[in-house]
């Protein structure tokens, strides 16, 4: 799902106001929708410049009934166009927010939030996390015909900041209406920040919320966004954010796209393998892994560095890895002490015939090819949940939010974004943590957390360390923090970690929000 990427030249977007009609206040327990109608496709299968597609906004009030507190709230769904210099349409960009009563506009935080893929929505973080409500997918197994039903989140962020969920183009209903050269700026690493930006901007604009404490919450490659879009809001748009939260992100794509004779992918991914091993015994912390960090960053690089025509040092990466991950030792000698991901994901339960996740080593399916040398499998977790999340999703937009969208499908995860994302020109392999030191550089009172999961093998979570490692002393106290949780990819879909993510992205707002006061 992730790809080698490239930066691109910038896309410049000149946003003009939405031709619909000024919707009233609505009315208590029953929706409001615009007088915006439905457009069809022109020629082509695409959208002629100015026509809209998706429906007006629909605005709803909901009172949830929450352990110990009601919350009560509007909720927005609906899409911001974004049009060329002559007016031409360029994009439809759908978002959902969630704006508490009775809040007070100037001092009441928001944050932005998106997935990634490239080509995710944001229903992840959406109806896992962050949002009101929440699909239940705790457990050792997800099954694509769980009840897609959702329940009242209690860890809800909405407590304590307005939400705003932001569909790039290509996911959800959001759509490209410009044609190719528009699609190639949108699926580009730097057209897809100016894009966010952009929209960011947009929405603090007309829902006048510009004095407003602003936040950003990005999972994966949307992880990789928040440095990126926090430099661009501050330097370009007038905007800057108070908090950066990156939920199980890539830092820098050179040290996970390298081949697999590279020292760095094997020393990133090693600690999260101890942890998969680990947890089969019982519960996971940070300081139980030290050693195996302390041994991934030490010994076991030195090693992998010397080389295969090194057979001491292929015998005591071996030797020593066989130990951490429970591995057949025979298996791993096989493999010069060099597990990659595939492999770990079908020996690490071979004998019951199941595979595990790359997102979750903690979540199983049975292997269909269990005899078979090579077996074609589907991730027991990223597709495992697609069918329950996306008709959850669907149902929700449709019912709760009465947003109903006509003769377009919905892309929860869009294949052909990834597959057209467009990385740039020359030879550097895309990284954020640049914009990251220079963000935090730029503003002493920014404060970042970094996110993770144990049992991730796609994004481990040492890779971030060691990243985080590498940043200079930007101020008396660290203002980017590490913090890992029980579980994978989408960690918070564990009860426990979800509610110690939101404590300690609370504890965030508190110390952003803290800095940002006038002294005394």
């Amino acid at each position: 799902m992730l790809r080698i990427l490239h930066p691109l030249i910038a896309l410049s977007l000149a946003l003009t106001l939405s031709a619909a009609a000024v919707a009233q206040a609505p009315n208590e327990g029953r929706p409001e929708q615009g007088a915006a109608r439905s457009q069809g496709p022109g020629r082509g299968g695409e959208q002629r410049a100015g026509e809209r597609r998706l429906p007006a906004d629909s605005v709803t009030r909901h009172a949830l009934e929450l352990p110990g507190r009601t919350l009560r709230f509007t909720a927005t769904a609906g899409a911001l166009p974004l049009v060329d210099g002559n007016g031409g349409l360029q994009a439809e960009i759908g978002y959902v927010a969630y704006t508490l009563d009775g809040a007070d506009r100037g001092s009441r935080p928001v944050t932005f939030a998106v997935n990634g893929g490239p080509g995710a929505s944001s229903a992840y973080l959406h109806l896992l996390a962050l949002g009101p409500w929440r699909l239940p997918l705790d457990g050792a197994a997800i099954s694509p015909s769980a009840p897609p039903a959702i329940v009242p989140n209690a860890e809800t962020w909405l407590d304590f900041t307005d939400l705003v969920f932001i569909d790039p183009p290509g996911t959800g209903y959001s759509r490209v209406a410009g044609g190719d050269e528009a699609r190639q700026r949108f699926f580009s690493v730097d057209g897809d920040i100016d894009m966010l930006a952009a929209i960011v901007m947009r929405w603090l604009k007309e829902k006048d919320r510009l004095v407003s404490p602003k936040f950003f919450a990005g999972e994966s490659y949307g992880g990789f966004r928040g440095p990126p879009l926090a430099a661009k809001l501050q330097e370009d748009q007038g905007a800057g954010l108070s908090g950066v939260i990156l939920v199980s992100p890539v830092l820098d794509f050179g040290w996970f796209s390298q081949p697999s004779y590279a020292p760095w992918v094997h020393t990133t991914r090693l600690p999260s393998l101890a942890a998969a091993a680990a947890e089969a015994r019982g519960p996971v912390t940070r300081e139980s892994l030290r050693a195996a960090e302390a041994y991934a960053s030490g010994e076991y690089l030195t090693d992998l560095m010397r080389g295969l025509q090194d057979k001491a040092a292929v015998e005591r990466a071996s030797a020593r890895v066989a130990e951490l991950t429970g591995l057949d030792p025979a298996l791993v000698r096989r493999l010069a002490g060099r597990i990659d991901m595939a492999t770990y994901q079908r020996e690490a339960r071979r004998g019951s015939g199941q595979v595990v996740s790359a997102y979750d080593t903690g979540v199983a399916s049975y292997d269909p090819e269990p005899t078979s040398a090579i077996s074609r499998f589907e991730d027991p977790v990223l597709t495992g949940m697609t069918a329950p999340l996306t008709s959850a999703i669907l149902d929700h937009l449709q019912r709760t939010l009465n947003y109903k969208v006509e003769g377009q499908r919905y892309e929860l995860l869009n294949g052909s974004v990834n597959g057209s994302w467009r990385w740039g020109s020359g030879r550097g392999q895309a990284e954020s943590v640049s914009e990251l030191k220079q963000a935090l550089a730029l503003d002493p009172h920014l404060r970042v957390l970094i996110a993770h999961g144990f049992t991730d093998l796609v994004t481990p979570y040492y890779g971030s360390q060691l990243l985080l490692n590498q940043l200079p002393d930007l101020g008396p106290t660290p203002r980017a923090a590490l913090k890992v949780y029980p579980g994978g990819h989408m960690f918070y879909s564990r009860d426990g970690s979800r509610q110690a993510f939101r404590d300690d992205v609370r504890r965030l707002f508190e110390e952003a929000l803290a800095a940002r006061a006038p002294a005394p």
